[in-house]
């Protein structure tokens, strides 16, 4: 599959003039409808605007790749704007963005478009041929532009398999990288293709690991970590760390390897950074920026959702009474869900929460874990106990005090909604 195969010409826009990133994503959003392939435009720009609240999609340079993954997306697509005077998108680097590719992904298990995807997120690292789309007269000379360089560059895997024909000399830095992004779209081989060039460019042997989502590929083996000088691991996902105990390890946000891989090469040559051990995973974190505590909570939780299970005991009715209460904070489909929980929460079986927790941890988590600590504070105070282990409502026969119990239950619902509430964004002002 070529990339213009996802680019309709409809979706294209050379001279697009956005006064602000609201209106940037929303012209954005319009191009892709113009294609056909979306099935329910404010469901994929709710989407597209929760992607951006989890962090910046303008990576640096005057590019911004933002995306959205759902149900509205009929099929896989791509949505492009030239911006000549550039417009602020709240980029890593500060700087106004001139180019904008917008991606369509659809929930489905056929994952062929995403190889062609991340081609292109690679391809943007190249300045030519970002210049080159910027100074397209015309849209066909804009198709004509990514045609040729789709041609001349390798596919996904052949690029990352020939990094380690490179560099082979016993004298060179041995530099191994690993690159994951929650999405596994654009971020995760963006930051591949910049360590690589930085490596490169210091003369260094590189090979790196990425795990988007087609799954891992072009993974590190045991040789090649025992072999190696240092490993960088630039990563919002969790990825498998044991295997680098006792090497010397940077561990930093991906969008690091976008825009500081040169730094990150360089500190990896240099030598001075701390070992990794596998029962001290905190060996060498980025201490400002992007890879501050934050970034590590953030990791964290977006990745290890399943550990906090035990904390959100009954938020199945908090989320529920939370999407009445707060509707232009959820999304379409959230706000059909939420229905559901009630009857899911009542009985204390928390599924319906996990997809809430899983998309937007930092807030729905926290609310989570005040309000059923709440709730479970209450019941012991009222001397409310059970001696069923589960079963919500339904084994209420042998609860003692039970008017207290369901008492206790109400109030850290109503408590852990209105955090929620007061925590979550609206979707769209």
């Amino acid at each position: 599959m070529k990339i213009t195969e996802l680019l309709d010409r409809r979706s294209i826009s050379l001279n697009g003039s956005p006064a602000s990133k609201k209106e940037a994503l929303d012209q954005m959003v319009a191009l892709m409808v113009k294609s056909g392939k979306i099935r329910d435009e404010e469901a994929y720009r709710e989407e597209v605007y929760h992607r951006e609240e989890e962090g910046t999609t303008g990576i640096g340079e005057g590019i911004a790749i933002p995306h959205g993954k759902c149900d509205a997306v009929i099929r896989p697509g791509l949505a492009a704007m030239v911006i000549k005077n550039g417009v602020d998108f709240d980029s890593l680097d500060g700087e106004p963005v001139n180019l904008i590719f917008l991606i369509a992904a659809p929930n489905t298990k056929d994952n062929v478009h995403l190889d062609v995807l991340s081609k292109l997120s690679m391809l943007l690292m190249d300045e030519k041929f970002v210049e080159d789309l910027k100074n397209a007269p015309t849209v066909d000379k804009f198709l004509e532009v990514i045609d040729r360089a789709d041609q001349e560059k390798a596919d996904v895997d052949d690029q990352l398999a020939a990094q380690a024909e490179a560099g082979t000399s016993e004298n060179v830095c041995r530099i191994l990288a690993v690159t994951s992004c929650p999405t596994g779209i654009a971020h995760t081989y963006m930051a591949a293709e910049g360590i690589e060039k930085a490596a490169k460019a210091a003369g260094c042997f590189v090979k790196v690991e990425t795990r988007g989502s087609g799954g891992a590929k072009n993974v590190l083996t045991d040789q090649e970590i025992k072999d190696a000088d240092c490993i960088i691991v630039a990563a919002d996902a969790q990825v498998p760390m044991d295997r680098f105990d006792g090497k010397k390890l940077i561990e930093c946000a991906v969008t690091d390897g976008i825009s500081k891989a040169d730094k990150l090469v360089e500190r990896a040559m240099n030598g001075e950074v701390s070992v990794y051990h596998a029962d001290n995973p905190a060996s060498e974190k980025e201490k400002n920026g992007s890879g501050s505590a934050g970034h590590k909570i953030y990791t964290q939780l977006m990745n290890g959702v399943s550990h906090m299970l035990p904390f959100v005991v009954g938020g199945g009715i908090l989320i529920a009474l939370a999407t009445l209460l707060f509707k232009n904070k959820f999304t379409k489909q959230e706000r059909e869900s939420g229905p559901v929980n009630f009857i899911m929460g009542l009985a204390f079986i928390t599924e319906g929460a996990i997809p809430f927790a899983a998309s937007d941890p930092l807030h729905v988590l926290p609310s989570c874990i005040v309000g059923s600590a709440l709730a479970g504070a209450l019941s012991m105070a009222f001397g409310c106990t059970l001696m069923a282990p589960h079963g919500g409502i339904f084994v209420f026969p042998v609860v003692t005090n039970p008017l207290m119990y369901f008492a206790a239950l109400v109030i850290g619902t109503v408590v852990g909604a209105l955090i929620l509430g007061v925590l979550k964004k609206k979707i769209r002002e």
